[in-house]
């Protein structure tokens, strides 16, 4: 399941890590990336540092309260988060994530843009979803989540600076389309208590999400 989350971020949220990314160092980034994805990258990630957690921690915090990552997710750790940069020029070819990092598992991949569409042209996210590319721009502060075992790649910038934090997530449920069905009830359950409230019908809703996340969940 491909999900666009808007406004993850608010415009003063976007500013504010902005400006903290200005005072951190910067290096190659095939110092993070696997064998055979070394050779098709070509950006740059944040350097660790106090700096660099802060901004990561405040992304981890959004995205903990955020109820449609919460639903589509089922986060149970953050495997890893990165801060990265592409300038004209750079781009990262096709590849696949890596299926362990740090230890974890890595279900699904995201990439919450810091950059606002106009200033930079080039470097979209397409995702081979066997069918077609995807290409994905998406407006500073929002984000994308979609299944860490996709082909995808980041076409060259050409102008500007395109700046986000990638991420991956280990599940509670490793099964992408029980997550799917997991959140489709969550969006069905919220709209009868919306429309109707606390229901028989939706208790007995309530009741089979529930059961389904406690028979699919690992831990």
């Amino acid at each position: 399941m491909f999900i666009v989350i808007g406004n993850v971020l608010d415009k003063h949220e976007v500013a504010a890590l902005k400006e903290a990314a200005a005072g951190i160092e910067f290096q190659d980034g095939k110092a993070t990336a696997g064998r055979y994805a070394r050779g098709v990258k070509q950006n740059l990630q944040a350097k660790p540092s106090d700096e660099l957690e802060a901004i990561l921690e405040q992304v981890r915090g959004k995205l903990w309260k955020n109820e449609v990552f919460k639903s589509a997710a089922r986060p149970r750790k953050f495997a890893r988060m990165l801060l990265s940069r592409y300038g004209p020029g750079m781009e990262y070819g096709y590849h696949v994530d890596d299926p362990i990092m740090k230890g974890s598992r890595t279900d699904l991949s995201f990439t919450l843009y810091l950059s606002d569409p106009s200033e930079y042209e080039g470097g979209g996210l397409l995702v081979d979803d066997v069918i077609e590319e995807r290409v994905i721009r998406l407006e500073a502060g929002d984000m994308v989540l979609y299944p860490t075992s996709a082909l995808h790649r980041v076409e060259p910038v050409t102008r500007g600076e395109r700046m986000a934090v990638v991420g991956w997530v280990t599940s509670w449920v490793r099964d992408a389309a029980r997550r799917e069905v997991l959140h489709d009830l969550d969006v069905a359950t919220r709209a009868v208590f919306d429309e109707q409230g606390k229901t028989p019908t939706f208790d007995r809703l309530f009741k089979a999400k529930s059961n389904l996340y406690r028979m699919w969940a690992e831990g």
